[in-house]
């Protein structure tokens, strides 16, 4: 016994992952950077700020103070102290003033340290002529420093020193701090909350595309799908509905092509059978079976045409690269006409030719030359004996018009909407007796099409049809210039 195994079973099953955790993990992982550096901007700008507003107040202050001190005719303890009784609370942590050699002569945190050196960098930079601010910010306090040298006729006499520790714009600065984390932190939820519906819905909305994609695989083209909204996904689900319905369309017209030919090619198979059957089950002269061999011959000639024409279909269809050719209608229509002349005369049958104006189309001659061969070779076959065909070459506006017009039984008007489908023939019994596949026209249409020409037909029944094909002129003058 042998084991069939599908196609597919034997494809592996492709593991995927979630898209919709993916793209919102991604985004959550954005904002909160986003978010992270907004923080941080925020405190550092809300820190700068402060340090800006300290620096202007504490450099005032000390300005203010070196003013005053330099009044002083002699810088030691006693005039430094006495200026500074003047000028009363400065609201600072500590004050030091030094003289030129940063020897401490005033400090609020007493006199024992009167007569040491104060080396602070604030001091030292200030001696050398330089205005000197430094901050600090650390356990929710601000420690501010400030000094500038002091001058007395354009001597540089010392210095002074202020520094501050405030703990109340401290913890300002850190609740501000605070407030902006608690809002980020806040954000960033709302950011996840709304990244988890959006990315949600968005994945609703695309299973529904996917699993009708599973059912038109499974072969029900007729399934719509409806996504809602009014976005890329809308147009999408709008595109493969549009899809479905040409693959609908194609299904029904390929499984009505299938029986047609089932059928076309079923009858002369069965004739050929039948006459086959004959010879060898009865006992025949040798002048009947001749005339059965024949029958088997003319049906094995329809099927063959049959077959070859289906061919042609096919490759008409597939066919996707054309190289066109630069082609005048009527030489290859007096080539027809020459190659159908014993048939039109068999027939009786008159061809008349009124070229009036031959002009230029692009289009491929081998196509030109099948196109017309089918439609003069319909107008002689189904034309009445001793009938006439018209075929006229002319020009209107930017096309280029070709009429062949036969005195023929002429189409019904229920017939004329069905004319150029496959296997559609107005008259069964006469085709089949003509040789006719019903394929012709089909042909014809797709030739001309394909081509990018036009195809009409008029016609009244007992007087005759009229088919017309328009072809755009290719002007070389035009494409010259």
């Amino acid at each position: 016994m042998l084991a069939i195994t599908s196609e597919s079973n034997q494809k592996p099953i492709a593991k995927y992952g979630n898209s919709q955790l993916r793209y919102a993990v991604t985004y959550v992982i954005v904002t909160f950077v986003v978010l992270l550096f907004l923080n941080i901007y925020c405190s550092q700008t809300c820190q700068k700020l402060f340090y800006r507003s300290k620096q202007a107040s504490m450099v005032e202050r000390c300005l203010i103070a070196a003013s005053d001190i330099s009044d002083a005719e002699v810088l030691n303890p006693a005039t430094v102290t006495a200026v500074m009784n003047r000028m009363g609370n400065l609201k600072v942590t500590r004050l030091i003033i030094t003289d030129h050699t940063a020897q401490i002569i005033y400090d609020t945190e007493g006199v024992s340290t009167y007569g040491t050196y104060a080396l602070f960098p604030e001091i030292i930079n200030a001696l050398n002529s330089k205005k000197v601010f430094s901050w600090d910010y650390h356990d929710g306090a601000m420690v501010s420093r400030a000094a500038v040298p002091i001058y007395s006729y354009g001597t540089l006499t010392g210095c002074i020193y202020m520094m501050e520790h405030d703990s109340e714009h401290g913890a300002l600065i850190a609740s501000i701090q605070r407030n902006i984390l608690s809002i980020t932190l806040l954000l960033e939820v709302v950011v996840i909350l709304f990244s988890m519906f959006f990315s949600t819905r968005f994945s609703r909305r695309l299973k529904r595309i996917l699993n009708s994609m599973h059912i038109i695989r499974g072969g029900d083209y007729s399934h719509k799908v409806s996504v809602g909204g009014r976005d890329e996904l809308t147009l999408l689900g709008d595109e493969f509905n549009n899809l479905t319905a040409r693959l609908q369309t194609s299904e029904g017209k390929r499984r009505q092509f299938v029986s047609d030919a089932s059928h076309e090619l079923k009858t002369p198979l069965a004739s050929i059978k039948l006459l086959s059957d004959s010879i060898l089950q009865n006992d025949m002269d040798m002048d009947t079976v001749r005339e059965f061999v024949e029958d088997i011959g003319s049906e094995a000639d329809r099927l063959n045409r049959m077959s070859s024409k289906l061919l042609s279909l096919s490759k008409i269809e597939a066919s996707e690269d054309v190289e066109y050719e630069i082609v005048n209608i009527a030489p290859t229509a007096i080539r027809v006409i020459r190659m159908l002349s014993t048939i039109a005369q068999e027939s009786n049958i008159e061809i008349i030719q009124e070229f009036s104006d031959d002009t230029p189309v692009l289009i491929m001659e081998d196509d030109l030359y099948q196109i017309i061969f089918n439609i003069v070779e319909n107008g002689i076959k189904y034309n009445k004996p001793g009938g006439s065909l018209i075929l006229r070459i002319k020009r209107q506006e930017e096309m280029a018009v070709m009429e062949v017009q036969d005195t023929g039984m002429g189409i019904p008007a229920e017939s004329l909407p069905h004319l150029f489908e496959r296997f559609y023939r107005v008259d069964k019994a006469r085709s089949r007796r003509s040789g006719g596949s019903g394929l012709g026209l089909s042909i014809v249409e797709s030739l001309v099409h394909k081509n990018g020409g036009n195809i009409s037909v008029e016609s009244t029944p007992g007087v005759g049809s009229t088919f017309t094909l328009q072809f755009p002129i290719f002007d070389t003058e035009v494409q010259d210039t």
